[in-house]
């Protein structure tokens, strides 16, 4: 489907302290779900999308995100000469995946800060926002349904799903109106991780959004809020506001998604996505049920 976005940003500049020390010197985005690191993931869902145009915000330590999406000339020649085709198309893979960018954070203000220095890059389009720590499977839609509903109404567009309220606090939480589309949604309120037992509602942002290239000046006059950093949400909710620049919609998204994180959730990213794989799912769900059955002692 054709539409009017072309580009997507992706933060990147966080130090990954939830995984750390595997983090000390590798990027949280490298780390591997399966076989390929989460943010290749993520890239790849906005290629399917029709977004080539990728700008990484990037912080210190990055190197190797950057390596990734780079030729590697030595270890191409070097599978060459072996006739090792299978590697040599794994590893060419990511290299002319996408147009690939960087810009530098600088001092780590928060996701809203983030986003704000793609402006440059952006230059005056709508554009998308992908967080590396959710994955999309692949045979799920969610990123172009987005990008339709923006093109549509003309409105910034987050992605919603309803999680257990007990998790609540650990999301932006959305408040909303029905529209006359089942999966569409006008949000009129949205909070950054509210107290335990105080969430307005189940139905929490997910890291997909698609974004007025309004959303700019907003996000100048956004001061620092939970955290002391500049939140994307509190923008998010300004524009909600403002119904001359077609508010805020959500799409509720009722899909495969894989949280990679933290510790816990990624372990079982890995899970499901390497069982759904042909060449490792039936050995990996045997094994797991062989283990299951010694773990608690009956069978599975």
């Amino acid at each position: 489907m054709r539409h009017s976005v072309t580009k997507v940003v992706i933060p990147a500049a966080g130090l990954g302290t939830r995984f750390l020390p595997a983090t000390k010197a590798l990027p949280k985005e490298m780390m591997p779900v399966v076989d390929k690191p989460a943010i290749q993931y993520v890239v790849e869902e906005a290629v399917r999308a029709g977004l080539p145009d990728v700008l990484f915000v990037t912080g210190r330590n990055k190197n190797a995100l950057e390596n990734h999406f780079d030729r590697a000339t030595e270890l191409e020649q070097i599978l060459t000469r072996k006739g090792d085709a299978d590697r040599l198309e794994k590893v060419a893979e990511s290299t002319g995946l996408a147009n690939v960018h960087y810009v530098r954070q600088g001092d780590p203000l928060g996701l809203g800060h983030a986003v704000l220095r793609s402006q440059a890059h952006v230059n005056g389009d709508s554009f998308a926002v992908l967080l590396g720590d959710d994955i999309i499977d692949s045979r799920d839609h969610l990123l172009e349904r987005m990008l339709q509903v923006h093109d549509e109404r003309d409105t910034c567009v987050v992605a919603l799903m309803e999680v257990d309220p007990a998790q609540a606090h650990l999301y932006g939480i959305a408040t909303v109106d029905a529209t006359e589309e089942d999966d569409v949604v006008r949000v009129r309120g949205l909070v950054e991780k509210p107290e335990p037992g105080t969430a307005p509602s189940n139905l929490a942002i997910v890291g997909r959004y698609v974004l007025k290239p309004e959303i700019y000046p907003v996000l100048e006059q956004t001061a620092p809020g939970r955290g002391g950093e500049i939140q994307l949400t509190d923008a998010l909710l300004t524009m909600a506001e403002d119904d001359a620049e077609g508010g805020v919609h959500g799409v509720i998204f009722r899909g495969r998604r894989y949280d990679t994180g933290d510790k816990l959730d990624y372990i079982k990213a890995n899970v499901m996505l390497a069982c759904e794989r042909e060449d490792l799912g039936p050995g990996l769900r045997e094994w797991l049920r062989e283990y299951v059955e010694q773990f608690s002692g009956q069978p599975v």
